[in-house]
């Protein structure tokens, strides 16, 4: 009996050989070509769900918007990028009160919020991206953005240079490039199968929001494209100065957790970018806040997907002439 599970044994190590040096293996990295175009739509649908003094308050949000990107310059390990907001699209239902805007359409229709939205169209950043790390280290345009801004709503000045300063800035455009490890991914190895990043985003008065991505890569799909899966774990902080920018809230405390979470990102080894991604994220958690003097507690749960699809021309369909 000892001599058959000897030669099973000496089988199965003979056919386990060709399955371990068959490893799935890529080379994901972001390409750039110098003036070479690319676009971006994201599609974000927001749901919340509200608890205040026992009354259930319910919003959704769907938001789109289209980017622009461009090549400048390259310089060693730096790119230079430039992006445009070329448009959005926003509806918004708080408790049956629905609010719209679609800058890909004409309108006549004049609004502050359309006024405010209006005001990103066109809007240029440049972004300088340090392709050995995928971190951005410097982004041009936020004081024109900003600018902008507050000329649709001068009383948001305040909120705006908290919420919108250099730190932020660069925290909010480094996830589109920072997924990407710019090394060989080898599918189930401790360490070339997975990797991490980690952002903080401190929006200010309205608090600040830690979180760590957790990448897997799950080899190449029918389509030659190199899968992705993601976890998020996001930690939210209530702001250290709720009294700056002028909101007419203040945020006391915070209990706001991920719940679940599920992503998945598709690389185009041939072009050296992400062909398409989506993440699905779900918060749990309450919130107390003072408005006036009086403090109420609101229990909250939101759940966000986000996709993003990558293209060689601009997805904005051309109005009718």
């Amino acid at each position: 009996m000892s001599r058959f599970r000897l030669l099973a044994g000496f089988f199965f190590l003979v056919l386990m050989v060709p399955a371990l040096s068959a490893q799935e293996k890529s080379t994901i990295k972001w390409k750039f070509e110098k003036d070479k175009v690319f676009y971006q739509k994201m599609v974000t649908k927001t749901t919340q769900k509200m608890k205040v003094m026992g009354q259930d308050i319910n919003q959704e949000q769907n938001q789109t918007f289209f980017f622009s990107w461009t090549p400048m310059k390259q310089d060693g390990d730096n790119w230079e990028l430039k992006q445009k907001i070329e448009g959005v699209i926003l509806n918004i239902d708080i408790g049956g009160t629905k609010v719209q805007y679609d800058s890909t359409k004409e309108s006549a229709s004049t609004s502050p919020l359309s006024d405010f939205f209006k005001a990103l169209i066109g809007t240029e950043f440049t972004i300088t991206l340090n392709t050995k790390d995928m971190k951005v280290v410097k982004i041009g345009g936020r004081e024109e953005f900003v600018k902008k801004l507050v000329n649709s709503n001068p009383q948001m000045q305040p909120l705006l240079d908290k919420v919108l300063n250099e730190k932020a800035m660069i925290e909010m455009a480094e996830p589109t490039f920072g997924a990407i490890p710019n090394t060989e991914a080898i599918k189930g190895d401790k360490d070339k199968g997975t990797w991490k990043r980690s952002t903080s985003l401190d929006m200010g008065p309205i608090g600040k929001y830690d979180n760590t991505y957790t990448y897997t890569y799950d080899g190449a799909d029918e389509k030659k494209m190199d899968k992705i899966s993601v976890k998020s774990e996001l930690n939210y902080t209530k702001p250290v100065d709720s009294n700056v920018g002028g909101l007419p809230f203040k945020i006391e405390s915070a209990n706001l957790k991920t719940s679940s979470s599920q992503g998945l990102i598709l690389f185009d080894p041939v072009k050296g970018r992400i062909d398409r991604s989506s993440m699905s994220l779900k918060l749990a958690g309450d919130l107390t806040i003072d408005i006036g003097g009086q403090k109420t507690k609101v229990e909250l749960e939101q759940s966000q997907e986000t996709g993003v699809e990558t293209s060689d021309t601009n997805p904005i369909p051309a109005k009718p002439k």
